[in-house]
């Protein structure tokens, strides 16, 4: 298997980041990670201020490309709190000695993060085989490189017959249109955009069906969590509202073009994406399927399948410390 860039190399970088980053403190003003072209009902509460009202601090948002850099970010102390980082990426950083804490299931996206093979292929699921020898571009140790991984092997590609490309989603769309990689992995805007130009493997239901979960989460760096619990809560707070407003469908008039304007996209592109997102409730969110002990059990099986995949050293023999429930029961 031949892979660009290792994510080894990032997984160093990473635990180097973590050792040296600054210590928390009790916060005034705090850098907030998100996604553009990832429309979700925060954003609604991001334009019209509420966050930095009901908190009492100036927030910083800052738009990255992956969940991967979300977490470098995290290590360094540029970054206190991550709306909406993948799973596998959080894993990574977390097997790498990084302490970083779950504070909330941000969203579930099952048809919204996938792979995409060249119409001219024309590979589907009846003969995915032939994908052995093709160019793929995957962003590492994200929610899409985990899908592409369980994918494979539930068809029986051998990742030493392909040549796997670490690319960014929105540089892995632009390449994928030009015919220079076979396949793509990625979500979002640029999942739309691959589309235009091949098929899916797998169906949302269908990657569900062989466990493939998608969801993403906010975290933060546990001390900082630790030293700032109630600025935590309002955040997990302001956010809950909002899902909770989204899901009245009365207010999506009101809710969708703001929405649409901060994620960088046209009304009708956010309706359809946001169409493809359930956002859980608080309760939903600290019941045994997720927080309760369902993302402990599942960050468990993405750690050991990344392993086998040679692309983390190792596995924690447990992710339970690496969800903080506090601030998330004490928003309720």
């Amino acid at each position: 298997m031949k892979i660009t860039k290792t994510l080894a190399s990032t997984v160093a970088a990473i635990a180097l980041a973590a050792g040296i980053a600054a210590p928390a403190s009790a916060a005034d003003e705090i850098t907030v990670a998100y996604f553009l072209e990832w429309p979700m009902p925060f954003e609604y509460a991001k334009q019209m201020g509420t966050y930095e009202k009901e908190m009492g601090v100036k927030i910083n948002w800052v738009s990255f490309e992956s969940g991967v850099k979300m977490s470098a970010a995290m290590a360094s102390g540029d970054v206190q709190l991550s709306v909406s980082q993948g799973v596998p990426p959080f894993v990574v950083a977390a097997s790498a000695g990084q302490d970083l804490q779950v504070l909330d299931v941000a969203v579930s996206y099952a048809e919204n993060d996938n792979c995409v093979v060249a119409s001219a292929l024309e590979i589907d699921k009846t003969n995915a085989g032939e994908l052995a020898g093709k160019k793929v571009g995957v962003p590492l140790g994200t929610a899409a490189h985990y899908g592409f991984l369980k994918q494979m092997d539930h068809f029986g590609v051998s990742l030493d017959s392909m040549n796997i490309v670490d690319m960014d989603p929105t540089d892995g769309a632009a390449a994928f249109a030009q015919g220079s990689i076979d396949m793509f992995c990625g979500w979002g805007g640029a999942l739309r955009r691959a589309k235009e130009f091949g098929n899916v493997l797998l169906t949302g239901a269908e990657k569900e069906d062989l466990g493939i979960l998608v969801f993403d989460v906010t975290s933060g760096p546990a001390d900082w969590v630790a030293q700032n619990p109630e600025l935590v809560s309002t955040f997990l707070k302001v956010t809950a509202d909002a899902n909770a407003m989204w899901a009245n469908e009365a207010n999506h008039a009101k809710m969708l073009p703001v929405i649409a304007k901060d994620a960088g996209m046209d009304a009708q592109a956010t309706a359809d994406t946001m169409a493809t997102f359930v956002f859980p409730t608080v309760e939903e969110q600290l019941s045994a399927k997720w927080l309760g002990g369902g993302a402990q059990s599942f960050m468990k099986g993405v750690a050991d399948v990344f392993v086998a995949a040679g692309s983390i050293p190792s596995a924690l023999d447990s992710y339970d410390a690496a969800v903080n429930t506090g601030p998330l029961a004490a928003a309720k």
